[in-house]
């Protein structure tokens, strides 16, 4: 018998994984099931050296599931209270996956609020360190429900900064700024053009290029040929089934 095929959430989970490729020594920082369960297989697979946090004090250097039972006992690596990730953070050695309520061609992404601050339509998060997070290290975000409403002309409330107003701050704001990619449940998006403008880097399976412009607010860049994102190795499903999500969280995010 045949294994099972690659879910949509298995193939966005290695598509945040393939993010964190080249970060090395770097602490990994993650807003939801499916991006936590990417950071953990990079460090599982590619990228032995990547910092996790339990996200009270310290570093570990062992993995836990993001769903079901612990798994041995922790490995402790550092002592890392709340203020010294801000040594971490202004240097450039973070990459956070924060998740995007709106987000425009140049990367600028709001989850703060919809509609104007001074009067929203609906309160959401708030800015939650996100103005700092663009300034000073590497980015990724990730939309569990690709539409419109999410990919937008221009966004209500600037959280995170993107390319274009980086650009403005100089270089001394833009240092360390970097939003390296974007996943959402139909595809993956970089910011890889002359002008930093969001571009199609790979539709996954079971989307198409057609589906993706459709359901997104602005020109997105095209290239002549879109990949197909990659599915998940056998090593990568049993890592993600077997011992990092073995209760499904991802498919609570993207269902099948």
């Amino acid at each position: 018998m045949g294994e099972t095929p690659a879910s949509r959430a298995e193939v966005c989970a290695a598509a945040v994984a393939d993010a964190f490729r080249g970060d090395g020594e770097r602490l990994a920082s993650c807003f939801g099931a499916i991006p936590a369960i990417g950071a953990k297989l990079a460090k599982l697979t590619f990228e032995p050296d990547l910092m996790m946090t339990d996200g009270i004090a310290y570093l570990r250097d062992d993995v836990a599931p993001v769903s079901g039972e612990p798994q041995g006992e922790a490995v402790v690596e550092s002592w890392l209270p709340f203020r010294s990730v801000f040594d971490l953070l202004w240097n450039g050695r973070r990459h956070v996956v924060m998740t995007a309520s709106q987000i425009d061609r140049y990367g600028n992404h709001n989850f703060a609020c919809i509609g104007p601050h001074e009067k929203p339509k609906a309160q959401l998060l708030g800015m939650r360190g996100a103005p700092g997070n663009t300034i000073s290290h590497t980015t990724s975000y990730w939309v569990p429900n690709h539409s419109a409403k999410v990919f937008v002309e221009a966004v209500d409330v600037v959280s995170g900064v993107g390319y274009d107003r980086a650009r403005e701050l100089g270089a001394a704001s833009s240092r360390f700024h970097e939003i390296r990619r974007v996943i959402s449940n139909l595809g993956v998006f970089d910011f890889g053009t002359d002008d930093r403008r969001m571009r199609l880097a790979s539709a996954h399976p079971g989307t198409s290029v057609d589906e993706i412009v459709e359901q997104t607010g602005f020109e997105l860049v095209i290239p002549s040929d879109v990949p197909e994102t990659r599915t998940p190795t056998g090593e990568e499903l049993e890592l993600i089934r077997e011992r990092l999500d073995p209760g499904a969280a991802r498919d609570r995010e993207v269902p099948h």
